[in-house]
């Protein structure tokens, strides 16, 4: 049984959710082919975590209309029964297009090896799931990000380079602006969060949340009112109508939990609260909770996760 994941490429480097999804793919017991695009360093790390073979298509793009083109190619080449994506960004965009061009059954956000016909994924923001049965000859499986973990093997893959056309551009970047130009993970990749809301009372109050961070090697978020009153980026907003993570510890700080946010960060391993206000809805989903200021708490807690450290 032939596999194809596509794996996604940020300046050179292979996300941590596409490799994933590689894991995923070598789990499912075929042999597994990814194909990315733009420029990697040997295999990419793909063969570490189960692929025998990676296509590397030279152009860099981000426009979904080649890269489905990219995929479809390439999964009709070496006769994949099943198309593997990272339910991130570009695997939301690029899925669908391919599932529909070559008749497939889509699955989106699984978050379990496929058992038979069956998928199961999460639905209703995460509060059930759902076994999702395809049908078809050929299926694409987007994996829901930090749902099946990364499992190296240790192997290599082969690396060739792509021969094909993957046609002009739909879309045309001329200019681009990373989020963040500090080196921190991007929210999406990220282990371990510390996120904030209106209980900090003020942007200029927002050092103690990036010195907690910073001691943890977390990266930082926001609840929505933050970042609509512009105390903080728009990117660090986490929730439904934000950005939905799963890391495997989130701390919040000074936020109610209201559901709008909770359903973009339940899927969160470890759910610490840190909250003045006891009856705060978040507790309710909490794994650890504290009833205190954050202003004494939270300078406390990485004190500590400073001595822990240099003792160990």
């Amino acid at each position: 049984m032939a596999i194809l994941v596509f794996a996604d490429n940020h300046g050179g480097k292979i996300t941590k959710s596409s490799l994933e999804a590689v894991g995923y793919a070598a789990a499912m017991g075929g042999d597994v082919t990814a194909v990315t695009f733009g420029s990697i360093e040997g295999d990419g790390g793909m063969g570490n975590y189960g692929a025998s073979k990676v296509i590397v298509a030279g152009n860099a793009t981000s426009d979904p209309q080649q890269l489905t083109r990219l995929v479809v190619d390439v999964a009709n080449a070496i006769g994949a029964s099943d198309i593997v994506f990272s339910h991130d960004t570009t695997g939301k965009s690029v899925a669908p297009r391919v599932a529909a061009r070559m008749d497939a059954g889509l699955v989106a956000g699984a978050t379990a090896i496929p058992s038979g016909k069956e998928i199961k994924k999460n639905v209703f923001s995460g509060k059930a799931f759902a076994y999702v049965e395809a049908c078809t000859d050929k299926r694409v499986i987007s994996v829901l990000p930090n749902s099946f973990g990364l499992k190296a093997s240790g192997g290599s893959a082969t690396v060739e380079q792509y021969s094909g056309d993957c046609g002009s551009a739909g879309v045309i970047v001329k200019d681009f602006k990373p989020t963040s130009t500090d080196g921190s993970v991007p929210l999406p990749e990220a282990e371990m969060v510390v996120s904030a809301g209106r209980g900090m009372k003020g942007p200029e109050n927002w050092g103690i949340i990036e010195d907690l961070a910073g001691v943890l090697g977390a990266t930082t978020a926001c609840s929505r009112p933050v970042a609509d009153i512009g105390w903080r980026p728009h990117h660090e907003h986490v929730g439904q109508t934000g950005i939905a993570i799963r890391p495997n510890l989130y701390i919040a700080v000074g936020i109610s939990g209201a559901i709008q946010h909770l359903a973009g960060v339940n899927g969160s391993k470890v759910i610490v609260v840190i909250n003045t206000d006891p009856e705060a809805p978040f507790f309710k989903a909490a794994d650890y909770g504290i009833v205190g200021d954050a202003f004494e708490v939270v300078p406390k807690l990485t004190e500590a996760l400073k001595a822990f450290k240099s003792a160990h």
